[in-house]
């Protein structure tokens, strides 16, 4: 179980670098276009969030609830910034992505 749960930290990571990686590259670019890494990316970390909170709950640990709810909301509300970038790029909308993920580093590390 735990190389199961260290192979989920580690696509869960590199699920927020992706959105990190694709805010960079639209601000960075400036044409308009938005990338699909931060959709993708934002996804693959919604999966493996709920993946590792299933393990979690399965090896029967002691988890905040609350903290999980408030990353829960975080995580989707980075997917729908990602999806109203897709239909309509801009610049505003890949930095609140990408500050909700830091946010949600946030969250994590120090709560």
């Amino acid at each position: 179980m735990d190389i199961l749960s260290s192979a989920l930290v580690f696509v869960h990571l590199l699920g927020m670098a992706g959105i990190i990686a694709g805010f960079l590259m639209q601000l960075i670019t400036g044409n308009g276009k938005s990338p699909k890494v931060i959709l993708h990316s934002s996804l693959l970390q919604l999966a493996t969030g709920l993946l590792l909170v299933g393990t979690a709950e399965m090896g029967g640990g002691e988890l905040d609830h609350v903290k999980i709810g408030v990353k829960l909301v975080v995580a989707l509300a980075v997917t729908v910034v990602a999806v109203l970038n897709l239909r309509r790029p801009a610049a505003r909308l890949a930095v609140i992505a990408g500050v909700l993920a830091v946010l949600n580093v946030g969250v994590a590390v120090f709560w």
